[in-house]
């Protein structure tokens, strides 16, 4: 059997970037098909049961794959609690269009900010899944400030963590912890796990990976 491919955060931004500019193949499309990944997923662990969902998202693209996400688990009959670091109107690109779409359909955002931070402590043991969408791959400094003390929520919540692509804190090609990391259950990668997840401590934090494709072969 032939050994399943592992790349850099690099190649993967690499592949991005071959998808949109060779393949005609939009942004928005590739967190769509990232996004209904993540819900398929999340909808398989949550099965039969009625436990409550928590999507935390970043500003960034991994943020958008959580808002799509959120979308699919809505038309699935489930209704999460979606939490923003950061300020919807802020939101560029992508991650906005799929915050823009949830908030169409009536659905609330809310920002996480120090004011509330202490309220979203005291919820975090009520949610049965939590879903890690606040930093991807692009990550190279360390977390600091609110993405810190999220992520330090999110590991001693109780919940069954699945973070999308990486979980948050963690360089997906060195397998360095960058300052905090989240521990997640499991982990929903795509096109190919990342060199990070099988190296130094990424295996600890990464959990249980499945890998899923976006709608093309690029590696």
């Amino acid at each position: 059997m032939p050994r399943a491919p592992v790349i850099t955060a690099a190649k993967a931004r690499e592949l991005d970037a071959k998808a949109r500019n060779k393949y005609g193949i939009p942004t928005l499309l590739l967190m769509e098909n990232a996004g209904r990944a993540v819900a398929e997923e999340a909808l398989r662990i949550i099965a039969g049961s009625k436990g409550r969902v928590a999507i935390f998202c970043g500003k960034g693209n991994n943020g958008g794959d959580g808002f799509c996400a959120a979308r699919h688990l809505l038309t699935a009959g489930v209704n999460p609690d979606i939490f923003l670091i950061g300020k919807v109107c802020g939101l560029k690109g992508e991650a906005a269009v799929n915050a823009g779409i949830l908030l169409k359909l009536k659905h609330k955002i809310t920002e996480v900010t120090p004011l509330n931070i202490n309220s979203i402590r005291r919820r975090i043991t009520k949610y049965s899944l939590i879903v890690d969408a606040l930093l991807g791959v692009g990550l190279s400094g360390e977390v600091r400030g609110l993405y810190c003390d999220l992520i330090r929520l999110i590991n001693l919540g109780g919940a069954y963590v699945l973070s999308v692509d990486v979980p948050s804190g963690l360089d997906a090609t060195s397998g360095a912890v960058l300052g905090c990391c989240v521990r997640a259950d499991e982990t929903v990668t795509f096109i190919a796990s990342k060199r990070g997840m099988v190296s130094a401590r990424g295996a600890r934090h990464c959990g249980r990976i499945k890998v899923r494709q976006l709608g093309i072969n690029l590696v």
